[in-house]
């Protein structure tokens, strides 16, 4: 007989005549005595001969084990679940908190007068712009489309991510500043832009409808997925990062010949990367007026400067873009100049025209969903307790490294237990890493503006587990468990691989800020367009009649 309750396990070891010897577990620690008369008592069961009735003790006791390791797994899940969902109101406090002493740094106070009539009037010191500017500023926000000043005040300096700023921040929104320093210069405000919904046949000016609304008993979803989103400047772009790959004769001279044109045709502001700066005053004195910045420090205010990046190479300097910015990222305008291009859909000779249509706007845009990943060790006290967080825009793998044993992961969404992964490891992949490493692990491929956690398993020891496709507002969490006989590894976009021992968990969830990349024709059309020119989906050749001629 055996029996689970206040973390004390108490095992009954029958006899032959119905006496049991009693073995308390307290907390993972017995008594020596009880331990002794418990061996006694195995070893006179041992030295007894097997009597009629035996058996059905054995499966008894057998039976009871199971019962135990049950109870034991749901107590660990249990915790674990219990562990997550408070990390997870624990951040939503802290986050509310930050918005609220935002909110009281930013409180205007106001003057008490007295009309004509003696009757008490609140005067609020609140600028008044002009030209109708504060009527259109309200008006404008919510009605056609996404502004950028919806996110951050102008001027306001504020790089930490984690941090809610006066308004709650959307996702499809993007950050504008009006005035930046940079070293010892004073440089023009960054271009504003306005983001809106728009569809085929329809006028681009709509108004931006409700995610639910529900009227009168009918609930109605509205129909974002199928409205492309289109990027109008509201001011002209007049700073341009270039991005380049490294070790590529052709685009060490496609970059100088785009540098000069940008410059003498567009009259724009241009940085580059440290080691393409040192190329072009290598090639020639000419360009002088190229900048780039001396530290990582400068790379986080980056994107106040900044109010387009071009990148010239394939996927993996889009990704290498996508990780130089923590927070807001500017419109990335992709050119193909690597072997498969699911994210450039721009032809590196056309680059002229490209950029005309670009920077004279309106384009469409893809917003490609990033993940923001935390790692925590076993020995945090709390899930706030955790590694410097990391933004992918591919996908976070974990696997077993160099290790022979298939690795052991237990995964959680949001409070809900989801399986213990038992395989070569895992993929969370975002939709635009859907046609990357987890479509190579048999997931599935997804339109990048679906808002979604692919949740991919690697060589799994099951016929039977299949791949996922998880909503965007969840939180994936991955444990290897304290019994695991290995490590595992986790890399993000490929780099960055970091170990998780027994106890550390790998938590993941959708990113506050996309990445805006251009499209060519439109999101659809270039994702269509991308899959059949570099995977060759669906090729196959034309099934032909038997009384037709046959091709010669």
């Amino acid at each position: 007989m055996l029996w689970y309750q206040s973390q004390t396990v108490v095992i009954l070891f029958f006899h032959r005549q119905g006496n049991a010897s009693v073995l308390p577990l307290e907390n993972g620690f017995n008594d020596s005595l009880s331990m002794l008369n418990s061996e006694k008592a195995v070893e006179e069961l041992i030295q007894q001969p097997l009597l009629h009735g035996i058996d059905d003790h054995l499966i008894e006791f057998a039976e009871a084990l199971r019962t135990v390791a049950k109870a034991l797994r749901q107590a660990a899940e249990g915790k674990a679940s219990a562990q997550a969902e408070a990390s997870e109101w624990k951040r939503k406090y802290e986050l509310e908190k930050s918005r609220n002493l935002q909110l009281e740094k930013r409180a205007i106070p106001s003057e008490k007068h007295l009309d004509e009539n003696g009757r008490v009037v609140h005067l609020t010191n609140k600028p008044v712009l002009s030209d109708g500017a504060a009527e259109k500023s309200d008006r404008c926000c919510g009605e056609h489309g996404i502004c950028s000043h919806q996110v951050l005040r102008d001027g306001e300096h504020d790089h930490d991510a984690s941090v809610v700023p006066n308004k709650m921040i959307r996702k499809n929104e993007l950050r504008h500043v009006i005035i930046y320093w940079f070293g010892d210069k004073i440089f023009p405000s960054c271009a504003s832009f306005k983001l809106s919904w728009c569809c085929k046949g329809e006028k681009s000016d709509q108004k931006k409808h409700d995610i639910v609304s529900f009227e009168k008993g009918n609930i109605t979803t509205a129909e974002r997925s199928s409205k492309q989103i289109s990027l109008k400047w509201e001011s002209p772009p007049q700073t341009v990062l270039i991005l380049t790959k490294p070790n590529s004769t052709a685009v060490r001279m496609l970059c100088s010949e785009l540098v000069r044109w940008l410059k003498e045709q567009k009259s724009l502001n241009i940085f580059v990367e440290p080691r393409v700066h040192t190329e072009l005053l290598t090639e020639s004195s000419y360009y002088q007026f190229v900048q780039t910045w001396e530290n990582d420090k400068e790379i986080l205010f980056l994107h106040t400067k900044v109010d387009l990046v071009v990148t010239l190479g394939g996927d993996g300097t889009v990704l290498w873009a996508a990780s130089m910015f923590k927070g807001p990222v500017p419109p990335v305008v992709p050119f193909s100049l690597g072997s498969l291009g699911f994210m450039t859909p721009f032809y590196s000779e056309h680059y002229k025209e490209c950029l005309d249509s670009v920077l004279r706007g309106p384009i469409s845009i893809t917003l490609r969903h990033r993940l923001q990943c935390h790692v925590i060790r076993a020995s945090a006290k709390s899930d706030l307790d955790s590694e410097e967080p990391i933004l992918v825009l591919n996908e976070v793998t974990i696997d077993r490294g160099i290790s022979s044993f298939l690795t052991n992961l237990e995964c959680y969404c949001d409070n809900s237990f989801v399986t213990c992964v038992q395989g070569d490891g895992l993929i969370l992949s975002t939709t635009s890493g859907s046609t990357a490493y987890s479509l190579a692990a048999g997931g599935s491929m997804v339109h990048p503006q679906v808002p979604a956690i692919l949740f991919t398993p690697i060589c799994p020891h099951s016929l039977s587990f299949r791949p996922l496709i998880l909503p965007e507002h969840v939180t994936v969490r991955v444990q290897v468990p304290f019994n695991s006989r290995g490590h595992a590894w986790a890399s993000f976009d490929g780099k960055d691989r970091k170990k998780l021992a027994p106890g550390d968990a790998l938590v993941c969830s959708m990113a506050t800020w996309p990445v805006p990349t251009a499209c060519q024709a439109d999101s659809t059309g270039d994702f269509l367009r991308s899959i059949h020119e570099g995977l060759h989906w669906n090729l196959r050749k034309t099934q032909q009649a038997f009384d037709s001629p046959r091709e010669t």
